[in-house]
């Protein structure tokens, strides 16, 4: 009776089959899941991808059985690499197809970097380029700082580089490096990126405060001085920057060219597309990248002894990269003569345009008619090509 309602109950049953500390992890992932799930419907991290990645986790976590005497799970098996196995696995696994066709070639990261381009707003990084720049390369401290401390920790060069640029904040971009570099330790660095950007940028608002005073927070910046960027303007920077990026670094073309093919349908005007990158592509990748992602964290992948490693080091990448991006907003307004506020430093750390809109949201906290909003995007998008950049830097040189 009892095997046949193992048998039957085969989820509950695979817990004999593991050791204490494996049940333990078990059980800790659907619970953590369950935790995702909860915080994602009340708002305090992103409800896009938070939310299937929870409920993935807590799925892929129960829904363990017996395939040819060995535990494992009908969502997917990112390890797989010969031909013949890639193909019969596509028939088995339900997320496999996905998996392979969008995932194991970044083409993931490269649709959520077109709708991210069709939400960007180009006005003020094109109207003032030096500080926007000099502002997110300084919001790059993570991304190098983190790469040393990986390899002094044990991590290969390539693998370092993977765990460091998360420092960038920037998703796409973490899979595109670790999947070329580290695809071995692509689920864990993915994984610990994506939860970290949603908790770290609750985070953020604390470090400012310990690090500008409130008279610093509350400058006032008048958005009428922003010179008026014309669509024909944005459209001719779109084309020549993803021209000559691509040019200078051609192993990061890819995100180049989706990230400026969503700004040029942007500033073309074409309500049709600009839509369907929108609403279809950004919401529908972020969507399956937050259900694979859940679904690639189990048991099997915690249990490296390396993930809390990373996971340490994912965390001082963010840090890091903030405090450089205080730092560098606070040269700004030193340049400037007082007229910018440094909170727009925190905006290099990019990922658009969540951390632009830290940045807004501190300085209405400290006075309730400052509106920082668009000079903050300008470092939040020269960021996203900053980061790109150090990724081209990265896998050009250690791929």
């Amino acid at each position: 009776m009892i095997n046949q309602l193992a048998k039957i109950f085969e989820g509950i049953s695979t817990f004999g089959q593991m050791d204490t500390q494996t049940v333990v992890i078990r059980l800790a992932l659907i619970a953590l899941g369950l935790l995702l799930i909860y915080l994602s419907a009340k708002d305090v991290l992103d409800p896009l991808i938070l939310m299937p990645m929870g409920l993935a986790m807590t799925a892929v976590n129960g829904a363990i059985l017996t395939i040819d005497g060995a535990l494992a799970n009908l969502f997917l098996d990112p390890m797989i690499a010969k031909p013949d196995e890639v193909v019969n696995s596509m028939q088995i696994f339900f997320l496999q197809p996905i998996y392979n066709l969008t995932f194991s070639n970044g083409l993931i990261a490269c649709l959520v970097f077109m709708g991210i381009g069709v939400m960007t707003d180009l006005d003020f990084l094109i109207a003032r380029p030096l500080m926007s720049l000099l502002i997110a390369v300084a919001a790059e401290l993570g991304s190098i700082l983190t790469f040393p401390l990986a390899v002094a920790f044990g991590f290969t060069y390539k693998e370092a580089a993977a765990i460091a640029i998360v420092g960038g904040a920037d998703g796409p971009m973490v899979l595109f490096t670790s999947l070329v570099l580290a695809k071995h330790l692509f689920v864990p660095i993915a994984v610990v990126a994506y939860v970290y950007l949603s908790v770290t940028y609750a985070i953020y608002p604390y470090m400012i405060k310990l690090l500008l005073p409130k008279w610093m927070q509350g400058i006032p910046m008048d958005v009428r001085s922003i010179p008026r960027v014309s669509s024909r303007q944005k459209l001719t920077f779109a084309v020549l920057a993803g021209t000559v990026l691509s040019l200078l670094f051609p192993v990061a073309a890819p995100l180049f060219a989706s990230f400026f093919i969503g700004v040029i349908v942007k500033e073309a005007n074409i309500p049709r597309y600009r839509k369907f990158l929108d609403e279809v592509v950004l919401n529908g990748s972020s969507f399956f990248l937050g259900f694979v992602l859940g679904a690639l964290l189990s048991v099997k992948v915690v249990t490296d002894p390396r993930i809390f490693l990373i996971m340490i080091l994912g965390m001082v990448a963010l840090l890091i990269s903030g405090i450089g991006g205080v730092i560098g907003g606070v040269v700004a307004c030193w340049l400037s003569g007082g007229k910018i506020n440094p909170l727009i430093g925190i905006a290099g750390v990019s990922c658009v345009p969540t951390t632009a809109k830290v940045a807004q949201k501190c300085a209405f906290d400290v006075n309730k008619k400052n509106i920082i909003l668009p000079f903050a995007m300008g470092p939040c998008v020269a960021g996203v090509i900053t980061t790109a950049i150090i990724t081209g830097i990265y896998v050009g040189l250690l791929r």
